[in-house]
């Protein structure tokens, strides 16, 4: 199953995520057979505000379990995340899906 996560950063927490970034950095690299896609997303500045992951985990149980251990969300950087079930079909420009 793939998942797109959006998860936006709270207010003033610039220097929190660059803080925490290396841990949540580390951390992805233990999924790294999970992730499609991943990056920040950026204010008008070009300053990061949020994050932006496609993963493709077995079920919802297996991504919840990552999300548990994500560092963005124990330092409490990330305050609202909203998560969809996807269907990747292309990836650097190939297709991959139905």
């Amino acid at each position: 199953m793939q998942f797109l996560i959006k998860a936006y950063d709270g207010e003033n927490m610039l220097e929190k995520r660059l803080a925490v970034r290396g841990q949540h950095l580390e951390n992805l690299a233990k999924v790294k057979g999970k992730i499609i896609c991943a990056g920040g997303i950026l204010d008008e500045e070009k300053r990061m505000k949020g994050s932006v992951l496609i993963m493709d985990f077995e079920s919802r149980e297996l991504l919840d379990e990552y999300l548990q251990s994500e560092p963005y969300i124990r330092e409490h950087v990330w305050e609202k995340i909203e998560t969809e079930l996807m269907n990747v079909v292309i990836v650097n420009g190939e297709k991959v899906g139905k």
